[in-house]
């Protein structure tokens, strides 16, 4: 089938670490055609030729930095236009329209559809004195007072960055349009979001949401410490939040990293019944386990240096088991995040007398250099929002001490000994413990290694995913608007490849069928009477209105 894949970042991977993801997903499900939509910053168009060769098609759309070129509308589309966006806006910033903002997203790429003038009309002084009129109503939720003109020339600015995936040129059903996709898979949610909505409102292509850490809770963290006055923060914040509810309610299926995002999800309005959880595969699993312990008791932490990871916390509990083994040593790994962070670490070190057994030693080559470097390693975070860390500790084979925040227990388990935070006392006698046990260090480092690999392996992630595009494309329509992404004239192709392809050879012939082109000239598919798809040499193998397979029992297993 065909997959258009949509995520954001700056090649050659995102920065919420999805390209690496991604490029596993499309090596990892061959049988499917994999076409990339990126939105990317200014810098990083034009990378296309650098990604995996898994990518039939690439797709980029500059998201900030300078508009694309495009005309100003005319009068009459210009009140078109205004009218959607104060819809949009309205639904903003007064509580009781908040459910106009669906409505007015979808009339916004209609129009630019039209005429590929949203950009222009969005940086125009019209936008603007809709923007100031709507959001200085009586009751508009600004949270802050009223907005000030500067307020109004930024957050317009903004809004036109976050709406401009509407006016990309990737919707319709030729080639590269999102209408001749099967299926659209968003990874990082935000606005990757916003081209499978239109997608899923023009086409009807329903869309899977993979996100790894939530985008609406990463934007409410960042937002506490943009350059901009509470009113914009408010604003955009309202955006995202608006945006974040209708993907929840437009999506097939929701496939958060961890049941911990799933929580949130649902807060946030997802349908439990379409929420799976689905971990984030690391080819980490394949690494050997960590080599022998440091001859002196060693505490291994690693992370960003910030108040959220709190390391005072780790240094006030290191104190109290250099009081009871004096020969313990503490190694941190990591960055500043926050400036002037490490050197206050660095004076409470010297304050509690452990400076000389604390060595910061800054980035790692590499974490597993780092685990080995230490005989435990220990988690102080005040929230653990993603599993990846925990994860890669486990696999080291070394034993793990966290804070019971976020997704420590669900990641670590029983495998693990699990602390309350803010907590030094507990902290460190969950380290002495193990210290001084090694039969216990060497148990639990075992089990937690087995339970990482066995959550975090990259199979079982491609396996979900290829059983949860199997189950949309059994349940949506095919082509449902007549398109397909075919060439004018040629019956329109349900999927990527027919199953001929695969069975080309015998059983064991997976991959090794003919050429892309060879083998998708023999499965134009044809529909039958009651919108069964048919397939030249074969029976009937898939009913669009999501019936069961009817195929013959041989063929079906060596499909299997």
């Amino acid at each position: 089938m065909r997959v258009a894949l949509l995520t954001e970042g700056a090649r050659p991977y995102p920065g919420r670490g999805t390209g690496p993801w991604c490029d596993r997903l499309a090596e990892g499900l061959p049988e499917h055609g994999f076409e990339l939509y990126l939105l990317t910053g200014p810098d990083a168009l034009g990378v296309g030729d650098r990604i995996s060769p898994a990518w039939r098609g690439v797709h980029e759309l500059a998201l900030w930095g300078r508009r694309p070129a495009g005309r100003a509308p005319g009068a009459l589309r210009r009140r078109q236009y205004a009218r959607a966006y104060e819809e949009l806006v309205r639904a903003l910033v007064l509580p009781g329209e908040r459910d106009g903002f669906g409505a007015g997203l979808y009339r916004l790429a209609a129009l630019a559809r039209e005429d590929a003038g949203l950009s222009a009309f969005l940086a125009s002084a019209h936008a603007r004195r809709a923007l100031e009129r709507v959001w200085r109503l009586p009751g508009a939720d600004t949270s802050a007072g009223q907005p000030l003109v500067c307020d109004v020339l930024v957050a317009a600015d903004l809004l036109e960055q976050c709406l401009r995936p509407l006016s990309a040129p990737w919707y319709g059903t030729g080639p590269g349009g999102l209408g001749g996709a099967d299926l659209c898979h968003v990874v990082g949610g935000g606005p990757a979001a916003l081209p499978a909505l239109v997608a899923r409102h023009l086409h009807g292509v329903p869309f899977v949401v993979t996100e790894h850490g939530l985008h609406l809770r990463e934007q409410y963290l960042g937002y506490r410490e943009a350059p901009y006055r509470w009113p914009v923060r408010a604003l955009l914040l309202a955006f995202f939040r608006a945006l974040t509810e209708e993907t929840y309610r437009q999506a097939a299926i929701l496939t958060p990293g961890s049941a911990h995002d799933q929580q949130w999800q649902r807060r946030c309005g997802a349908d439990p019944a379409r929420t799976r959880v689905v971990y984030e595969g690391t080819p980490a699993v394949s690494r050997p386990a960590a080599g022998p312990e440091p001859a002196a008791p060693t505490l291994t932490w690693a992370g960003a240096l910030e108040p959220g990871r709190d390391t005072e916390l780790m240094l006030h509990a290191f104190a109290r088991v250099r009081a009871e083994l004096p020969d313990a040593r503490l190694v941190v790994h990591g960055e500043e995040a926050r400036p002037g962070y490490l050197a206050h670490c660095a004076a409470l070190a010297g304050r509690l007398g452990i400076a000389a057994a604390v060595d910061f030693t800054g980035r790692p080559d590499s974490l597993a250099a780092a685990w080995e470097s230490g005989t435990v390693a220990v988690f102080s975070a005040l929230a653990q929002r993603r599993p990846r860390l925990l994860a890669d500790a486990m696999l080291s084979g070394r034993a793990v001490v966290s804070t019971d925040v976020g997704v420590a227990r669900e990641v670590v388990g029983p495998t693990g000994l699990l602390v309350p935070p803010r907590d030094p006392s507990a902290l460190a006698g969950a380290c002495l413990a193990l210290l001084r046990d090694e039969e216990r260090r060497s148990r639990l480092g075992l089990a937690g290694r087995l339970r990482a690999q066995e959550r975090f392996a990259v199979e079982p992630v491609i396996g979900a995913f290829r059983e949860i595009y199997l189950e949309l494309v059994s349940q949506f329509p095919a082509f449902p608007d007549g398109g397909g992404g075919g060439t004018p004239g040629e019956a329109p192709r349900p999927f990527a490849r027919p199953a001929e392809f695969w069975l080309r050879g015998g059983a064991d012939g997976v991959g090794r069928g003919a050429p892309d082109d060879a083998a998708e000239d023999g499965g134009d598919g044809a529909r039958e009477r009651g919108g069964r798809l048919r397939t030249p040499g074969r029976p009937a193998a898939l009913r669009a209105d999501g019936g069961s397979l009817e195929t013959d029992p041989g063929a079906l297993a060596e499909a299997v």
